[in-house]
């Protein structure tokens, strides 16, 4: 084969795979379910105007990660655990969705269990880098803060200006900012796997060298609905 040929071929045969495993979701598929639940999350955070994502926040926000119903539980020794999706801003939107797992634990004096949903919004190019990993951990890779809410956005311009991470959690209807510190993030392998055929393809998909499937778009173009500005 012609030495010239060898790259076209590799990228069709790549493209031929994504295609494919794309080709396998249906509505029950994993994948599309967690875009769903993830678009459901940020729509109805973002419906509350006066306790929602200040505009001014997402309208430099370079990439958007949604948890849902992160599990916290443990008895004197606690953790979480659980999975989400992310969209980085691209030239014409936002990427299609890339899956990721949230992982931590913390010690104290603690009982019980609770269902959490967290939002992390990356602002800048360090934050964005971050997230390019295959794993980092927030609040050590990437510097994080508790996000402004609401009404709260024009007294925290310098917080929005300086963190990497601004994060928000929703639990008992209530949401606000909060710092996640220790919290460890890394690619969901079998989610790229069964959304893309390609285990390690999250960083494509993220710079939006890859399209979403069609079942999956709810979650980007939820997104860009509330995301408009340019990143900047």
């Amino acid at each position: 084969m012609n030495r010239r040929a060898v790259p076209l071929f590799v990228s069709l045969c790549l493209l031929s795979l994504t295609a494919f495993a794309q080709g396998r979701l249906s509505a029950n598929s994993d994948t599309v379910k967690q875009a769903n639940k993830a678009a459901t999350v940020f729509k109805e955070i973002m419906d509350i105007p006066d306790k929602a994502i200040p505009e001014t926040i997402l309208e430099k926000a370079k990439c958007v990660a949604v948890f849902p119903q992160v599990i916290k539980a443990g008895f004197v020794i606690g953790g979480r655990g659980g999975r989400g999706v992310a969209t980085c801003r691209i030239a014409n939107g936002w990427s299609a969705p890339a899956y990721f797992d949230m992982k931590g634990g913390s010690f104290g004096l603690q009982i019980g269990a609770q269902a959490t949903d967290f939002v992390l919004i990356f602002m800048n190019e360090k934050g964005l880098s971050s997230l390019l990993k295959n794993k980092f951990e927030v609040g050590g890779d990437a510097s994080v803060a508790a996000g402004p809410v609401g009404r709260q956005a024009g007294a925290s311009t310098d917080l929005a200006l300086n963190a990497e991470i601004l994060s928000y959690s929703r639990s008992k209807g209530l949401f606000a900012g909060l710092e996640l510190k220790g919290t460890v993030i890394s690619v969901d392998k079998d989610d790229m796997n069964q959304a893309y055929g390609d285990e390690n393809a999250a960083s494509a998909v993220l710079k939006g060298q890859k399209p979403a499937a069609e079942l999956t778009k709810i979650f980007p173009d939820t997104v860009g609905k509330y995301a408009k500005g340019s990143g900047k």
